[in-house]
């Protein structure tokens, strides 16, 4: 497995004009991010497509709603165009561009059990380097508990927004994957209220609210033809790849109790006084 670090959060920041900025969605790797992405298009774009003609039926997630570090280094314009304006990136807060974090765009942060987080992970790269057998799993497993992963470690990662949740609460919104699996009627109209476009008493009566979350659920995305055989259109990666099994605790099945509490013990220690507990 590839552990680097990504090469744009090394590189020097460049300026994002910030009347594109509108809301942004970072998290860490396999996280809840094609989750996400979809339940925020859905949402955004509800009053524009009937619920047959939504582009989630024919595009990726990562399609409707790009990764800031693919496209803009491509077409640094582009984000003067996103309709609607949703972004989203791996990026850690601390290597935001200044003008990200100066424009006062929402940000919405999903995090992840790192156990399930890295399992996911590990999958992942399995299935875009399939010509490359890579790092064992105990050997990937090690390093990831020593903090070498993509971006950055995952405890910095997801402290880094974390605390920013904590300093500006009605610029950052932070979402639980498992707790969005348990009630995603219920944070999906929290999410909807956060980005500007809530739900009005007449939608929820009318049951828009669970047509989305039908829409984007694992189970339907998972199965529409564009998520089995289609491509990204910026880079040649399956989109099959982001599809597994979506599943919580499903690292049960991977990691041993040893590694298991290792872990476990290494986010005890990194989260200490930061007031969030899985």
């Amino acid at each position: 497995m590839n552990t680097s670090n990504c090469k744009n959060c090394e590189e020097e920041e460049e300026e994002v004009p910030p009347q594109t900025l509108r809301t942004a969605e970072p998290s860490f790797p396999k996280s809840g991010t094609t989750w996400l992405k979809a339940l925020s298009f859905a949402t955004a774009t509800r009053t524009r497509f009937h619920n047959s003609e939504n582009p989630l039926l024919t595009k990726s997630p990562h399609d409707c709603i790009p990764f800031l570090e693919v496209y803009f280094n491509k077409n640094p314009t582009m984000l003067e165009s996103l309709d609607p304006p949703l972004w989203s990136t791996h990026i850690p807060y601390s290597s935001l561009p200044k003008s990200i974090i100066d424009s006062g765009c929402k940000i919405v942060y999903i995090c992840r059990d790192p156990k399930d987080a890295f399992v996911s992970l590990w999958h992942f790269r399995k299935r875009i380097e399939s010509h490359n057998p890579g790092i064992i799993f105990e050997e990937a497993f090690e390093m990831f508990c020593k903090g070498s992963s993509f971006y950055a470690p995952y405890w910095e990662h997801f402290l880094g927004y974390w605390k920013a949740s904590l300093e500006f609460p009605d610029r950052v919104l932070f979402l639980k994957y498992e707790e969005m699996m348990e009630d995603t009627a219920l944070y999906l109209k929290r999410l909807a209220e956060f980005i500007g476009h809530p739900f009005s008493l007449q939608e929820e009566n009318e049951g828009v609210v669970q047509n989305i979350v039908d829409l984007c659920s694992f189970e339907n995305l998972s199965n529409l033809e564009v998520n089995k055989s289609g491509k990204r259109d910026c880079i040649v990666v399956n989109n099959n790849a982001f599809f597994r099994k979506g599943k919580v605790g499903d690292w049960k099945n991977y990691l041993t109790s040893e590694m298991a509490e290792r872990l476990d013990k290494i986010i005890e220690e990194k989260f200490a006084g930061s007031g969030f507990k899985f």
